[in-house]
């Protein structure tokens, strides 16, 4: 579909695509579609748009976990997320920008908070980074993150290894909610210590049996034994 290689369809190559795929729609149909399809009204299909509108909305079980992890985080219950919420919840005093002195925490914080924001601004065409997220802002950025993961349990374990939405605090001591940093030999082994370790017993395993196994599985179908997520599923 995408004839110029340029991770875009432009109405051009939608309109090609239909009369390859013999959809028989005429040129009206085929516009309104694209229109559809195109949610930041730029005149292109981005890839996370088309994913999107496939897939859809996040289901109520994901939509769930996602406010429960926006309103732990906003502390103060205003309806935003800002720097004075992050802290003593993400700790950047390793990120390599503040050790090098190039930045502040708090600035590492605020562009933190950004990423959030971003894919929203991006996707509705409108708005500004204010590093101050709202739960409409937080919950469309993991309605992107969801509409690549076909399992509910692994969306749940990403989100409780993200935020620690259980209570079990013990991987964020060893990661300090923060950036290790890799010079240092002490915080890599601690790091990776709790990471399972791609050996011979590990790898991944062809399915041919399709019903949910209750482990996280790939896109490609394959569940991952040395897969970091299969791992926390025994951490919480």
């Amino acid at each position: 579909m995408d004839d110029d290689n340029s991770k875009t369809l432009s109405r051009a190559e939608f309109e090609k695509a239909c009369r390859d795929f013999k959809t028989e729609m005429s040129s009206e149909d085929v516009g309104v579609i694209f229109y559809a399809f195109d949610l930041n009204r730029d005149g292109y299909i981005q890839y996370d748009e088309f994913l999107r509108v496939i897939r859809g909305e996040m289901n109520d079980y994901r939509r769930s976990i996602t406010v429960r992890a926006f309103q732990k985080l906003d502390k103060n219950s205003d309806g935003t997320i800002e720097v004075q919420d992050l802290i003593g919840v993400y700790n950047p005093s390793k990120h390599p920008s503040v050790i090098e002195g190039r930045k502040t925490q708090e600035q590492v914080l605020g562009e933190f908070l950004e990423t959030f924001e971003t894919h929203h601004n991006q996707m509705f065409n409108g708005g500004h980074n204010d590093q101050r997220v709202t739960e409409e802002e937080f919950i469309e950025y993991y309605t992107n993150i969801s509409a690549s993961i076909d399992d509910d349990m692994y969306f749940a374990q990403m989100m409780n290894s993200s935020w620690n939405l259980s209570g079990d605090a013990s991987p964020y001591h060893m990661y300090e909610r923060g950036w290790v940093q890799k010079d240092d030999p002490a915080q890599v082994s601690a790091a990776t210590s709790v990471r399972p370790q791609t050996a011979a017993a590990g790898g991944y395993q062809r399915r041919d049996d399709v019903r949910p196994t209750g482990l996280p599985t790939l896109r490609s179908g394959l569940p991952s034994r040395d897969f970091p997520f299969d791992y926390t599923q025994q951490l919480y």
